[in-house]
């Protein structure tokens, strides 16, 4: 059946294959490059930039807690600090506490995992909690210079509180190098995977490469040399040569018009063979014709002298 697939046939079939090895490389290069950039992506906007979020409201926190702490310690030293500090504090706690509000929001916004999820509502509460029993009310006290109620929520609703926060903004930071270490475990496995797809891919096309570039040399370059065996043969005068015709491609029926041209001239010789025979008898019998009649013409001639003869006697 291969066998009589047309040349032009065989050629786009290689040139196709090649082609659409060439794809499939090119498609699994892509897209494992896709993915590598996605998961990067993922890595770096919800996994480092939440880890610096995370730390930026960690820092800000443990910087509302030195502020309250730095305020009352100032008023209840031996030697108070100016008024207007307390009241410069004060504003700048507030401040912080907004920007924590919203470093909170932005990093809510961030894809998050499941446990995740269930982490950040906890550190959320914690926050609030900590805000509702002790900052606030921290701020209040210093608002109104209240300085040893400030003191005693510093020591004691804001030191109770504090360590949930710090906990729970911990282990938030935790299950981001978690995740992140996960998401590089996984680009290193999807690497090893198209790593070995792709040198599977390349010798499996180099090997039925070489098998179908094999296979069509042997198609085309066969028939060829037959070929020109049987032309030289013929230029030779050897018309004795066999012709066998194997395919119906391009080489198979210029094998047949050989084997029919070589047909042609043995029936051309014969032909030729047999009118040389017909003219060499025929020219045996013209000659044989031509001495039979001066053989007669000898005889009449001696016959007229022998008349003329015996009339003169």
């Amino acid at each position: 059946m291969l066998n009589n697939l047309s040349i032009k046939s065989r050629l786009i079939f290689v040139i196709g294959f090649l082609s659409a090895l060439l794809v499939m490389s090119g498609v699994i290069g892509l897209t494992s490059l896709g993915t590598t950039n996605d998961a990067m992506k993922s890595v770096y906007e919800d996994r480092v930039v939440a880890l610096g979020q995370l730390e930026k409201i960690s820092a800000l926190i443990n910087r509302n807690q030195i502020l309250v702490a730095e305020t009352v310690s100032g008023q209840l030293s031996a030697f108070p600090e100016d008024i207007s500090l307390v009241d410069k504090r004060v504003t700048e706690i507030k401040n912080v506490i907004g920007e924590i509000d919203t470093v909170w929001k932005a990093y809510m916004s961030t894809k998050l995992t499941p446990k995740e999820v269930e982490l950040a509502k906890q550190l959320d509460e914690h926050r609030r909690s900590y805000g509702r029993n002790g900052l606030l009310p921290a701020i209040a006290a210093l608002s109104g210079h209240d300085f040893q109620q400030a003191g005693e929520v510093l020591q004691g609703p804001m030191k109770e509180s504090y360590p949930s926060v710090r906990n729970s903004a911990e282990a938030l930071i935790a299950l981001q190098l978690d995740v992140a270490k996960q998401e590089f475990e996984a680009a290193q496995s999807r690497f090893a995977t198209v790593r070995m797809v792709s040198i599977a891919v390349i010798l499996i096309g180099l090997t039925l490469a070489a098998v179908i570039g094999l296979w069509l040399i042997r198609a085309i370059t066969g028939p060829l040399n037959d070929a020109v065996r049987v032309a030289e043969s013929v230029a030779e005068g050897d018309l004795t040569q066999q012709i066998d015709v194997r395919s119906s491609d391009e080489t198979g029926k210029l094998m047949s018009a050989m084997q029919a041209m070589n047909a042609s001239l043995v029936n051309i010789v014969s032909q030729v063979r047999t009118g040389t025979e017909t003219i060499s008898v025929a020219s045996r019998e013209i000659a044989s014709g031509n001495q039979d009649l001066s053989n007669r013409t000898e005889s009449q001639a001696s016959s007229l002298e022998e008349t003329a003869s015996s009339m003169e006697e």
